[in-house]
């Protein structure tokens, strides 16, 4: 399997994460565009990205901002957000040539997305997600993301990997199954993510666990919830979890927070994986 590290708040630049993944042996960088330096029009600088991986022996994947929200009802808040994703494939496109020569070339290279859950209005005796009570439209959303970010891929070895974070609603679900009947989507499962909340998004994954291709790999609890902990430190089954990801031949983000836990976390599967 190939594991790699998250764009992490300690260190300022990308030479300083490239550093870091190169001492610790790390295959990829997963970059993070919720960070102002990993902005679109920072990422669309390859020059800078190729040069720095080229010279450490990695490649990087990218993670989309968290907000994305491609249904938003206001059209020009969703067009930007499109926009965004559009552009990020171009980027990623570029990237490839890292993949292919770092990276065994065996996996699609991937973008990590977010379901926004939109805003839900509270009643006296329930809350309605707006997304639920206006299904058709939201859909509606969903089928034209579908449509232009296949045009986008095009036949590039590129996915779109929609992350599970504080469960699923069931219109997400719904979404999500639709963007699965397309080649160029698949999942990622957070595994400490879920473990925060129970384990309720674990029987929608596993209900496709053909389509899982990615995966953020840190150590979680139920009580109190918790995650992004060293591995080691929680009460994930991490085993299970990491033969999952070998069998479904899936590449593993060491999503931890600080440069610490990360180091823990390596260390943890140099003794338990090797």
């Amino acid at each position: 399997m190939q594991f790699g590290m998250p764009t992490l708040i300690e260190n300022r630049t990308l030479e300083e994460n490239v550093a870091l993944c190169r001492e610790l042996g790390l295959q990829f960088i997963e970059l993070n565009m919720n960070f102002p330096e990993y902005q679109t029009d920072c990422l669309e600088k390859t020059d800078t990205l190729l040069r720095a991986a080229e010279q450490a022996g990695i490649y990087y994947t990218v993670h989309l901002d968290e907000n994305l929200n491609i249904a938003d009802f206001n059209r020009l808040v969703s067009d930007a957000y499109l926009e965004t994703v559009r552009r990020s494939v171009q980027v990623v496109k570029k990237l490839l040539p890292l993949r292919d020569r770092f990276g065994g070339g065996s996996r699609p290279l991937t973008l990590n997305m977010h379901m926004n859950h939109g805003i839900f209005i509270t009643l006296p005796d329930r809350k309605v997600q707006m997304y639920d009570r206006d299904f058709e439209q939201y859909m509606k959303s969903f089928a034209a993301f579908r449509s232009m970010c296949e045009e986008w891929i095009g036949d590039s070895d590129i996915m779109i990997a929609v992350e599970n974070t504080d469960g699923f609603r069931g219109y997400e679900q719904k979404a999500i199954e639709y963007l699965l009947e397309s080649p160029k989507f698949g999942l990622t499962w957070d595994i400490g993510h879920s473990k925060a909340v129970y384990e309720k998004d674990v029987p929608f994954i596993l209900g496709h666990r053909d389509r899982l291709i990615h995966f953020h790999i840190h150590d979680g609890r139920e009580a109190p919830p918790a995650n992004h902990l060293a591995l080691g430190t929680g009460e994930i089954d991490l085993q299970e979890r990491l033969n999952l990801a070998q069998e479904r031949n899936a590449r593993c983000v060491l999503e931890t927070k600080t440069i610490e836990a990360l180091r823990q976390s390596v260390l943890w599967l140099r003794k338990n994986r090797d």
